[in-house]
C-alpha cells in the first residue's frame, strides 16, 4: 500500500474550497501537493469533477482534466500547472481550469489523482471519457482530494 496523496494548502479535505477557487469568483485553480508517488509511475493524471451536479443538471460536472505530468511534478502552485501536461476540455466548454459552481446548493469537488504505467496518447482538449478511456489498464494507484464549495 502506497502512501500516495493529494493535498492542498487552501482547503483541507473534506473541508470548505475558499471562493477566490470558484468559476465566477476568481476561478484560480488551487495549490495541490502530491505525495508517494509509486516508483514506476510514468505520468501523472488529474480528474476534478462534481457528482452532486447529477442532481442540478442530469449528470457528473467535469471541471478539470489534466494528463502527462511528470511523475516527478510534487507541487502545483496556485493558479498554474505544470510544464508540459495537457488540459482537457471541461463541461463549461472551455481548455483548461473551471472551478466550482453550484447552481442550486452545497456540492462536493472531487480532485482524483491517477498514477499512470505510461504516458497517455490524447490530444490536448480531450474529454474526461477520452482520458478514462486511454487510462484504462494503466492505473498503479489513485488518490483523491475533496472539498465542498456553496453558491
Amino acid at each position: 500500500m502506497s502512501n500516495f496523496t493529494l493535498e492542498s494548502e487552501a482547503f483541507d479535505s473534506g473541508g470548505v474550497i475558499p471562493r477566490k477557487y470558484g468559476y465566477k469568483n476568481g476561478n484560480l485553480s488551487p495549490p495541490l501537493k502530491i505525495s508517494g508517488i509509486p516508483e514506476n509511475t510514468l505520468s501523472l493524471a488529474l480528474i476534478m469533477d462534481d457528482p452532486d451536479a447529477m442532481g442540478a443538471v442530469g449528470k457528473v460536472w467535469v471541471h478539470w482534466v489534466l494528463w502527462n505530468i511528470e511523475p516527478n511534478v510534487v507541487e502545483f502552485k496556485e493558479n498554474s500547472i505544470p510544464l508540459d501536461c495537457l488540459e482537457g476540455e471541461t463541461d463549461f466548454g472551455e481548455i483548461g481550469y473551471g472551478g466550482p459552481a453550484p447552481p442550486d446548493k452545497e456540492h462536493t469537488y472531487i480532485f482524483k489523482l491517477y498514477a499512470l504505467d505510461q504516458k497517455l496518447d490524447a490530444n490536448k482538449g480531450s474529454t474526461k471519457k477520452q482520458i478514462e478511456e486511454a487510462m484504462k489498464n494503466h492505473t498503479i494507484a489513485e488518490t483523491r482530494l475533496e472539498g465542498k464549495y456553496s453558491p
